[in-house]
């Protein structure tokens, strides 16, 4: 990977992460034309993550800080709950990292055809949510919390938006649109991080490489998306506000078909 391609995927990675249309999904498909091997790509596409995560630390560093202040009052206020929210929500995701890591790192390299589909999915899930009746609820739940969770574990399949499923499966349970928004991106910091350091332990003891990707593509790679992230998760949650997921859906639904027929020819 040169300096020029990790740019353009860093970009890619920063713009997509936010919006929801998958960024491993577009990661794929650039690495795919750039003709990158997906599977060995996979520490790059991590360090590009990390980078979005830091992104979102910046933009929603108020209210990471109000959850900050509450949990060390040492009470079950509100900044407690919606931090037991977030490690409720933790909870598929981490099930999935633990014990099916490898299938998802082979699904990563398997090709289009696995994006193309999952785009349609997403396309087929922001659909539902945008017209589904609103109900409006203040404050989420636990369990939703928990099946929010779940929407997050399926994503982890390449083409299927992470923030897309997210936000329209907190939307279905009825939850406010921009509470989801603000939920969903910091739902994802704990996963992200954590994966990065078991990335990171392994490498240092040997065990695992980063697929020999070169020291500068690598920090071009991380500002580029670092940039882009903090722009679309500002733009995002204007987005979510809105109510205008339906125009994503769209483009989900063009870009996977796109993606099947390419991959077929």
């Amino acid at each position: 990977m040169n300096w020029f391609e990790a740019l353009v995927l860093g970009l890619i990675q920063g713009l997509t992460e936010y919006l929801p249309v998958s960024s491993s999904g577009h990661l794929a498909i650039g690495a795919y034309l750039f003709g990158i091997d997906g599977e060995a790509n996979l520490g790059f596409t991590i360090l590009v993550h990390v980078a979005t995560v830091m992104s979102t630390l910046v933009v929603l560093w108020k209210e990471i800080d109000w959850i900050l202040k509450g949990l060390f009052k040492f009470q079950m206020n509100e900044e407690t709950k919606y931090a037991l929210n977030i490690v409720v929500s933790m909870i598929p995701v981490g099930v999935v990292g633990v014990f099916f890591k490898d299938e998802v790192e082979k699904i990563f390299g398997s090709g289009l055809l696995i994006v193309g589909c999952m785009l349609l999915v997403t396309a087929l899930v922001l659909a539902f949510s945008y017209y589904a009746k609103p109900r409006q609820r203040e404050n989420i739940s636990l369990w939703h919390a928990f099946v929010i969770g779940l929407g997050q574990a399926l994503a982890v399949l390449p083409g299927l938006s992470r923030s897309g499923t997210t936000i329209a499966t907190g939307l279905l349970l009825g939850n406010k649109k921009e509470k989801m928004a603000q939920f969903s991106f910091l739902m994802v910091i704990p996963p992200i991080l954590g994966e990065a350091l078991l990335d990171l332990i392994k490498g240092l003891k040997g065990e695992e490489t980063l697929g020999g990707v070169d020291t500068l593509p690598m920090i071009i790679g991380f500002v580029a998306a670092f940039i882009s992230g903090c722009l679309a998760c500002k733009w995002m949650i204007n987005i979510v506000k809105k109510g205008k997921l339906i125009y994503f859906g769209v483009y989900c639904a063009i870009a996977g078909l796109a993606t099947i027929l390419f991959s077929l020819l």
